[in-house]
């Protein structure tokens, strides 16, 4: 199947065509036909499956056609302030870098586009509402900031995308997505993305989704298939030197390492720049600018590390990330399958080195049982661990009774 056969326009596929895409992935074959009949669509699609495209192209074509979500031709523009479609999302990263996808394959229309966040001034973000934007990109938070300012109004609004809609919940967002679905039009079409279609989320959908398409492009929590993953026991004030080690005798140029904490990532970054490693820091207590920098310093190549928080890392989009380090283990067994799934993408062949020390007994035991296999042990010389990490047995999952759907 190619990208022509989905329905799209000329100039979304010409903008495809010169991105060097051929065939679409499968939450695009699935998804870019369900957006484009007008249908409510709930996707399950973790990160790099191309479920940004799978969105952002229809709603592109659809508006440069312009043709509504009923399938009505319909050519208004934006009103001063209104906006047509709202993509929310969780991080800034994730804004902007959904923002710059759209400009892409929107190149050849002259559909106007936005990204708002906080952490920068708002009066620049005001002023570029003024006109009209057929797409906006927006944090809750900050799109709270801007309607209570009277920036933005929604009674144009036909399309909504809630993107990455697990972490919204996780981050806490979902005071500030319940305002905002209480301003929005009641008839307008409902895209819903998340990476697993947990309880919480399938409560959220109720108050979002109307009789859905469902998509599921991936078995529950699975792993990328192309990522080698390797457990690497160590004692934790060995840490940094077997980070160096790693880094030094292997060559590694452009490494994304995951820390539990902000101060944990500082540390790390300010260690390694020591050691005449190029590294940086990236999470929620930097500058937007500050995180910007690094993010465009680490994709290319004049800074080796990104030492990453979780939410920081999302929105971070590297195709061919040659390996990723969990410098501590996540908390959240789920939040490893997100981190793993930033290399071995598009094809590539990725490496995920995770380090454990003698306290992660139960988040080894609970990342295992999550996707199902045991992960491979590798003891690095000079860097044995005083203390054996016991071998973790994987643990049989719990079988759960399926649960009715009520939205079909």
């Amino acid at each position: 199947m190619s990208f022509s056969s989905l329905g799209l326009s000329e100039s979304i596929l010409n903008a495809v065509s010169q991105k060097g895409y051929t065939e679409p992935s499968p939450i695009q074959k699935e998804g870019i036909p369900a957006v484009l009949s007008g249908k409510d669509v709930m996707a399950a699609a973790q990160t790099g499956t191309g479920k940004t495209a799978a969105f952002t192209l229809p709603i592109l074509s659809m508006f440069e056609k312009g043709i509504n979500n009923q399938g009505q031709q319909q050519n208004t523009k934006a009103k001063p302030n209104h906006v047509k479609a709202l993509i929310l999302t969780p991080t800034r990263e994730l804004a902007a870098q959904i923002a710059d996808n759209i400009s892409f394959y929107g190149k050849h229309t002259d559909i106007k586009t936005q990204v708002v966040f906080g952490g920068v001034k708002i009066n620049p973000q005001m002023m570029k509402l003024r006109k009209g934007v057929d797409i906006l990109v927006a944090t809750p938070g900050r799109l709270m900031d801007l309607y209570q300012q009277n920036a933005v109004k929604f009674t144009q609004l036909e399309i909504l995308v809630l993107d990455e809609a697990d972490r919204m919940l996780d981050m806490g967002f979902i005071h500030d997505i319940k305002k905002i679905l209480a301003l929005l039009p009641k008839k307008r079409q409902n895209l819903l993305f998340s990476a697993t279609f947990s309880d919480d989320i399938r409560a959220l959908a109720k108050r979002i989704v109307n009789n859905p398409v469902e998509i599921s492009v991936n078995p529950k929590n699975s792993t990328a298939k192309a990522v080698e993953q390797v457990l690497i026991p160590v004692d934790k004030a060995k840490k940094n030197a077997l980070l160096s080690h790693l880094i030094q005798k292997n060559n590694w140029q452009q490494v994304l390492v995951f820390c539990r904490t902000k101060h944990g990532a500082d540390r790390l970054a300010k260690h390694l720049n020591k050691k005449n490693i190029s590294a940086s820091a990236i999470h929620g207590n930097k500058s937007q600018g500050a995180r910007t920098r690094a993010l465009s310093e680490f994709k290319s190549n004049d800074i080796q590390v990104l030492a990453a928080t979780d939410i920081a890392a999302r929105g971070i989009d590297i195709s061919e990330l040659p390996q990723i380090v969990n410098f501590d283990l996540p908390n959240v067994a789920e939040d490893y399958v997100h981190r793993i799934g930033r290399t071995g993408r598009a094809g590539a062949s990725g490496h995920a080195y995770s380090f454990a020390t003698i306290e992660d007994k139960k988040p080894i035991s609970d990342i295992q049982s999550l996707i199902g296999e045991v992960i491979p042990r590798e003891i690095i010389k000079g860097f044995e661990p005083s203390e054996k990490l016991q071998d973790i047995p994987l643990k049989a999952l719990k079988a759960k009774r399926p649960k009715k759907n009520k939205m079909a």
